[in-house]
């Protein structure tokens, strides 16, 4: 076998070079597509995962408020219990800094006890700046702060101060006393008394961190503890591995899809190795039977073109590993590790290699480049030894049975219901595959009961006759050749759906959750659950001349899971008569009992945390410290800005069960007729005046808000419409490809069409209304197969993968555009392909017959 590949399938390749290689580059795009965002999503969550370790440590068990921070009273009761052999207390909070060029920025801020840090969170222990060792009490002296690289690159590198900037303005000077050794995100830490003293949080803890005496169990130190005075419902108790857990449950869904488009390539180039091989066993099919007559069997015929595939996929993978590990740097070097979804946007990862995952990717990448061989493996498996030694071809047209077909579709479909499989739409993802398997089995059929239909319409025009006629006819080689089509049409259908009614559905969330004409925020970010704006800051912004009226907004963490990411909490001003003027809700709204208190929740909530319209929060009860049944969920709004979900609760009502009448944000109305421009100086003004600078606001319109979420929109998923021109590239070549296959299997056909009086530019019409014919069937399918897909992304992928869900917009216009351009640009690959046929020695193909 080894001497026939070199004699007989080397030089194949060595005469049609450019064809062989784009096949192996279609592979190895979608292997280092893949592999790249492997890497990189691995690299960022690892780097992200080993700093959080090295901020929180390695306790055995934790205990955190579900918002907030609590009384440290129950730090004494817990650090006496016989089971706990260390116990930490922390303060955790984010500051608003000067930076080095002196605006505004975001610094977390650890309080900690330094004593007992050795032995919970060794990265965090301070270390003297250098020339400073006589100083070793710095850590427990007032205003004294140590940081690590990101904070010391923050501050200036050799800074020997930082400016902290109070909620009324006023600045205040840290000295920065060392280093700490924790990677990751911009940190500073300091005794945690002091911090308290800084922060004006006296008595207040963010956490405690155990570590367990020799042979205590967790479960009996987890009743003792709950058993404790201090113990109050609003506390939780949580296993350090439930952060690893939560960080990447974060990031998860998003990573899988990503990985999934990234496959799409994959997909559409073991098509390309379809069309390439196709078309190499079409022009070769007379040497597979001589070679057959010489002894070749038909299996060792299959094995042969099964090698061939498996080079080429083996040369894209190996190609493919090699370029996706350089995208990978690249990426990680240039943008860090965030791939667009905002999870570790302040992660700077070094690359980390995978060998599993290289290994994997590239098997992925030989099995697709086999899949695609296959059929052309089977087609010379099958060759008629005789009849082709003598150029007559294969004459089988067979189109199978339908209802394997049907099977695979109502498959599909039944998938489609299925629920996701350790929360990734698993099943969604096999329901797509078998839509499109099954939909592109059914093309015979489809093409059978069009055609036969159109065929006696055409009885007085001859060419568009032949064209319909051999289409209708040979419909399962025309089936296979559009089989490359109909798969990136169909999933070029879904992107732009997906896309589009995405889109629609944000633009029309920003109507709704944008009613304001200014926003307003301290510079750098409100940051964590800080709330900069008072009381009078408010009153005297909605004073100024042409402010209609102001609200403002109360942003608040609710770890109401242990086992899950934090929800956000959301007290603004709701009318509790016409909710639906501030929160874009999604079903009926029920009215409060009376003695109940309405919140409304988030669509994750109620996948994730079991909140239904009609019952209760317990954990939001315990949070604020209320007896059971406190809250009545009222309403279920769409939130695409917070994926594990939030809470909308009145204002009126969170001030008056926390006295809490701070604001995270502020909304500004402006009254008609009023120029946005003086309220915005007016704005930096009294930034200036109560908060001792002008740039100390953020300030930005309903319309800049608008256009910056869209453009990172449209930034995010700039990758599908590139995916989706690759996909369709793939197709139309091997439709291509495909016509030049059957150009040089029906060279006598033509030849004997030229002794029957057609010319050679009648031929090139008849071969072009043929790919017009075969086009036009392949762009049904595919938009119909697009369509039921993109239903499947958006009614089922989205929901289960993110948790949301959005409003299905087909875009008639673009669709009707890209099956035009599909057709119009299968019509100029067939008609190209068709000179070859229409050359001038064209009459001399039959001359074996004569």
């Amino acid at each position: 076998m080894w001497p026939l590949i070199y004699t007989f399938s080397w030089q194949e390749v060595r005469h049609q070079p450019w064809r062989h290689l784009a096949a192996v580059l279609a592979v190895m795009l979608g292997v280092a597509l893949a592999f790249s965002v492997h890497l990189i999503n691995n690299s960022a969550l690892e780097e992200f995962q080993r700093a959080t370790r090295a901020v929180n440590g390695q306790p055995d068990l934790e205990i955190r408020p579900v918002q907030g921070d609590f009384d440290e009273a129950l730090f004494g009761q817990v650090a006496t219990l016989p089971q706990v052999r260390v116990a930490s207390p922390v303060l955790d909070a984010t500051l608003r800094v000067r930076d080095a060029d002196g605006q505004p920025a975001q610094l977390r801020l650890l309080g900690l006890d330094a004593l007992v840090l050795p032995a919970v969170a060794p990265a965090l222990m301070p270390q003297s700046a250098p020339g400073r060792n006589d100083d070793r009490l710095a850590l427990l002296l007032p205003d004294r702060v140590f940081l690590n690289a990101a904070a010391r690159a923050l501050a200036g590198g050799a800074a020997d101060a930082l400016t902290v900037l109070g909620a009324d303005g006023t600045a205040r000077r840290l000295a920065v006393a060392g280093s700490v050794a924790a990677t990751g995100p911009a940190l500073a830490v300091m005794d945690i008394g002091a911090a308290q003293s800084l922060l004006g949080r006296a008595g207040r803890l963010s956490r405690i961190d155990l570590r367990l005496a020799e042979g205590a169990d967790p479960s009996a130190l987890a009743n003792a503890i709950r058993a404790l005075p201090g113990w109050t419902p609003a506390l939780r108790l949580a296993q350090p591995q439930d952060d690893a857990e939560r960080i990447s449950n974060l990031s998860r869904a998003y990573r899988v899809n990503l990985t999934v488009l990234a496959l799409v390539a994959l997909f559409t180039g073991a098509f390309l190795v379809f069309s390439v091989l196709a078309l190499s066993v079409a022009k070769r099919a007379q040497q597979f039977a001589l070679l057959g007559v010489l002894g070749l069997t038909a299996r060792q015929r299959l094995r042969l073109v099964l090698i061939e595939s498996l080079a080429l996929g083996a040369a894209g993978s190996a190609a493919g590993l090699a370029l996706g590990l350089g995208l990978a740097w690249a990426a990680l070097r240039l943008l860090g590790g965030d791939l667009g979804g905002g999870y570790f946007r302040d992660v700077a990862p070094a690359l980390r290699l995978d060998a599993g995952a290289a290994a994997t990717y590239g098997v992925l990448g030989v099995l697709a480049a086999l899949a695609g061989g296959w059929w052309p493996a089977r087609a010379a498996q099958r060759l008629p030894e005789a009849q082709t030694l003598k150029g007559l071809g294969d004459a089988a047209t067979g189109a199978g049975r339908l209802w394997p077909a049907l099977a695979l579709m109502a498959a599909g479909g039944a998938l489609a219901h299925a629920p996701p499989v350790f929360g990734m739409p698993l099943a969604a993802y096999l329901s797509v595959a078998l839509l499109l398997v099954g939909g592109i089995a059914a093309l015979p059929w489809l093409i059978l009961a069009l055609y036969g239909r159109l065929a006696p319409r055409l009885g007085r025009r001859l060419l568009p006759l032949m064209a319909v006629e051999r289409a209708r006819r040979m419909r399962g080689s025309a089936a296979i050749a559009l089989s490359g089509v109909v798969a990136s049409l169909a999933l070029s259908v879904a992107l732009t759906v997906m896309v589009a009614s995405f889109r629609e559905s944000v633009t029309r969330w920003l109507d709704v959750v944008l009613p304001a004409d200014l926003y307003v925020r301290a510079a750098g970010g409100s940051g964590g659950d800080a709330a900069p704006f008072d009381a009078a800051l408010l009153q005297a912004a909605e004073r100024l001349p042409g402010v209609e009226r102001g609200v403002g907004q109360r942003l608040r963490s609710l770890q109401l899971d242990a086992a899950l990411p934090a929800v956000t909490l959301l007290a603004r001003a709701i009318d509790a008569q016409a909710p639906g003027r501030s929160l874009p809700l999604t079903g009926p709204v029920l009215p409060a009992p009376p003695g109940r208190i309405a919140v409304y929740v988030s669509e994750p909530m109620v996948s994730l945390h079991g909140a239904q319209v009609g019952g209760g929060l317990p954990a939001l009860d315990a949070a604020f410290g209320l007896p059971p049944g406190r809250f009545f969920v009222a309403g279920v709004w769409r939130d695409y800005a917070r994926q594990f979900g939030a809470v909308a609760l009145d204002r009126a009502d969170f001030t008056r069960l926390t006295g809490d009448s701070a604001a995270s944000e502020l909304s500004l109305w402006l009254a008609p007729g009023a120029d946005e421009a003086t309220v915005r100086a007016g704005l930096r003004r009294l930034a200036r005046d109560r908060l001792g600078s002008e740039d100390a606001l953020e300030i930005a319109s309903a319309a800049q808000l608008r256009a910056t979420s869209l453009r990172i929109f449209d930034r995010s998923f700039a990758v599908t419409y590139w995916l989706q021109a690759v996909a369709i590239a793939i197709g139309l070549f091997g439709i291509a490809a495909s016509f030049s296959a059957q150009v040089l299997a029906r060279r006598k056909e033509f030849g004997l069409l030229a002794h029957l009086g057609f010319t050679q530019a009648q031929v090139r019409r008849l071969v072009a209304g043929e790919g017009a014919a075969w086009t036009l069937i392949g762009a049904v399918a595919g938009l119909g197969l697009g369509i039921a897909v993109s239903a499947v992304l958006v009614k089922v992928v989205n929901p289960q993968s993110f948790h949301w869900t959005m409003d299905m917009l087909l875009p008639a216009g673009r669709l009707g555009l890209l099956c035009a351009a599909v057709i119009a640009a299968g019509t100029a690959t067939a008609w190209l392909s068709a000179r070859a046929a229409a050359s001038r020695d064209m009459v001399l193909a039959v001359k074996e017959d004569w």
